[in-house]
């Protein structure tokens, strides 16, 4: 019998994926002058991704909890919670339309993405054109 292997989209590469679009967004986000209406297109894409990221976590959690490492899987859920409360954080205060109380959140996410590089710039405005309307209308 021959053990078959995914090759395919795994949670690990969905959420380095996912990573590496909100340190590029942030870095954007970081060079713009004002909070313009972009900006708040890219934070609420913010909002969607960090969402994602724990999704991918959620996903490879369960796949320890099949084989019943609770302990490891409740432990990876808690390393990568902050994804999930940052997202929910971002959301309220958006949807409150407190625009002033965003960027210090934004500079608290900075340092969970210090492990990855942007050398260019790989995500344009058709990745978060929109995120603003789908986020309120959701």
């Amino acid at each position: 019998m021959v053990r078959l292997i995914k090759t395919g989209e795994t949670p690990a590469k969905k959420r380095h994926a996912y990573m590496r679009s909100c340190a590029e967004v942030l870095r954007l986000l970081a060079q713009r002058p004002t909070f313009d209406d972009e900006a708040r297109d890219m934070t609420a894409f913010l909002v969607f991704t960090l969402r994602a990221i724990y999704q991918t976590i959620d996903e490879s959690a369960h796949a320890w909890d099949e084989r019943n490492y609770w302990k490891k899987a409740e432990g990876l859920r808690e390393q990568w919670r902050w994804t999930r409360t940052a997202a929910d954080d971002l959301e309220a205060r958006i949807r409150a339309g407190r625009w002033n109380d965003v960027p210090p959140l934004l500079l608290d996410l900075v340092p969970y993405f210090n492990s990855i590089t942007v050398t260019a710039i790989t995500r344009d405005a058709d990745w978060w054109c929109g995120a603003l309307r789908a986020l309120l209308h959701a």
